[in-house]
């Protein structure tokens, strides 16, 4: 039996991709436990410095399996208050190594969250995306927070608010995704992409990240306070070292995530 979500790695490079095609990636509750699972075990291995996230088949993912009621967000032990409000990638998982969304076909409701916190998102030609949430009497609520911080307010509620399908060519247009390329050539962009991510120092990357994320809700003087104890902690790593030295001696620097 397939797994629901697989995880492999090329170098320093992760692709986490959904895998149910035959249920067009919907996620059901053992895709749930594989998502966290795959997403956990990026965070937490330091030979892993990008992720890839796409589908397989011809759906990027169509979000929370409705005929699984342990799909979307899975299921949490305890009182409805006592549930984790962060509890995976897609509901806001503090990570800070760079993600690119590959997204090969259809990206509907959850899986159109997971895209709003990738750094990069590449859409195939035939890719879509949706929130159908309100046209079946639900609300979208992470996707409501993530939007308006990334779109102008209009462009967030027209995916919002209508419920309707946008093409990769509107999607690009107001903002949502970086780059469209022919179908086929989907994934060896990501993963040229992914490749040259990984000629910048991992953990500088992490570092500027964080600060970028974390100062979003920072007055100017503490998000400046902030990035500079950042900058003073990432200076004293070997891979700092090794940057420095690589530029006196005109050379290209070996990384070690260290």
């Amino acid at each position: 039996m397939d797994l629901p979500v697989t995880y492999e790695q090329e170098g320093n490079i992760v692709t986490i991709s959904y895998n149910r095609p035959d249920q067009h990636n919907a996620i059901n509750g053992p895709m749930r436990e594989g998502l966290n699972s795959a997403w956990k075990k990026f965070l937490e291995d330091e030979s892993a410095w990008v992720a890839i996230l796409t589908g397989v088949g011809k759906t990027f993912c169509a979000g929370a399996d409705l005929k699984d009621s342990n799909g979307s967000a899975g299921t949490f032990p305890g009182t409805f208050w006592e549930k984790p409000t962060i509890n995976s990638f897609e509901s806001g998982m503090e990570l800070y190594k760079p993600v690119i969304a590959a997204v090969n076909g259809p990206c509907i409701g959850y899986g159109l969250t997971a895209v709003t916190f990738c750094d990069f998102v590449i859409a195939s030609d035939r890719a879509t995306f949706a929130y159908p949430e309100v046209s079946i009497g639900t609300p979208t609520i992470v996707g409501a927070i993530r939007l308006p911080q990334q779109l102008t307010w209009s462009h967030a509620m027209e995916l919002l608010l209508l419920g309707e399908v946008v093409t990769a060519e509107r999607a690009k247009e107001i903002g949502l995704v970086w780059d469209i390329c022919p179908h086929e050539e989907l994934i060896s962009k990501a993963k040229d992409l992914a490749q040259r991510l990984c000629k910048s120092a991992p953990l500088a990357s992490r570092a500027t990240k964080e600060v970028a994320t974390r100062t979003q809700d920072m007055g100017w003087v503490e998000a400046v306070r902030f990035g500079e104890t950042i900058r003073i902690v990432a200076n004293q790593t070997r891979d700092a070292k090794e940057g420095r030295q690589a530029f006196k001696e005109k050379r290209n620097p070996k990384w070690q995530g260290r």
